[in-house]
């Protein structure tokens, strides 16, 4: 094994890693925020705002994300009134486009992961909140927002797994991220094994790393549920054996 080859790679390949951390912390927070919308809409009493947000939770999960973010980066562009619009300066740059599509597509797992926890909420605890007085914005703020969250995080996490890793598709609209710098430097060694090697390590870190935060999150979250330690029990004495 050629020890200074994959110690530079790893140099390399980590000079690409502030490009995928920026896509992957920018379109996670924008598909959480686009997430939340979709919620209200789904959850809601407007006809038309609940079947758009089925039919935008249908089309971008069940489309491959390859797909959606090629329409994004190559669709765009096709249409004179995008092109003279105020946003074409933003969208005709391959990151903001990349960003997008992987916004756009995580929304729709991420409003239907949420959904499922606010489905999760005992209709009892809204109404113990209701009847001590609680309003509408500081009963979701203190009751309904933290126990959906919370039973919602797992999914979501296996969301955020996958959101690193589909960040690799972003090399396929000229994004030079840790996949796409992987495989140039693959067109000029032709040592396609070591470099994936240290790509797949730089992956595995990351996702270590993000996965041990949600994890420390999701016990800060559930602390009031781990009651103190039970005491030992005191132990018993034990009886003498009497004379035969």
């Amino acid at each position: 094994m050629d020890i200074p080859f994959l110690l530079s790679t790893l140099q390399t390949l980590l000079a690409a890693l502030p490009t995928t951390l920026a896509l992957f912390f920018s379109s996670i927070s924008l598909g959480f925020l686009l997430a939340l919308g979709l919620v209200w809409m789904r959850v809601g009493q407007n006809r038309f705002l609940r079947g758009f947000a089925r039919s935008y939770i249908f089309v971008f999960r069940g489309s491959p994300l390859l797909i959606q973010m090629f329409l994004v980066y190559y669709g765009l562009g096709q249409f004179g009134v995008m092109r003279q619009s105020f946003v074409w300066p933003v969208l005709r740059e391959p990151f903001a486009c990349a960003v997008l599509s992987l916004a756009l597509c995580t929304a729709g797992y991420t409003a239907e992961i949420f959904r499922s926890g606010l489905r999760a909420v005992s209709p009892r605890e809204v109404e113990a909140a209701r009847a001590i007085g609680m309003s509408g914005q500081l009963l979701v703020r203190r009751i309904i927002a933290p126990i959906a969250f919370r039973h919602a995080l797992p999914a979501y996490s296996t969301e955020i797994v996958l959101m690193v890793k589909s960040t690799a598709l972003a090399s396929l609209v000229t994004v030079s991220e840790v996949t796409g710098v992987a495989q140039r430097l693959i067109s000029q060694t032709y040592r396609t094994m070591e470099v994936f090697l240290c790509a797949a390590l730089i992956y595995l870190a990351l996702n270590f790393i993000l996965l041990q935060l949600v994890a420390l999150l999701e016990r800060r979250l559930s602390a009031h549920r781990r009651g103190p330690p039970s005491p030992g029990l005191p132990s018993l004495p034990v009886p003498e054996a009497g004379p035969a």
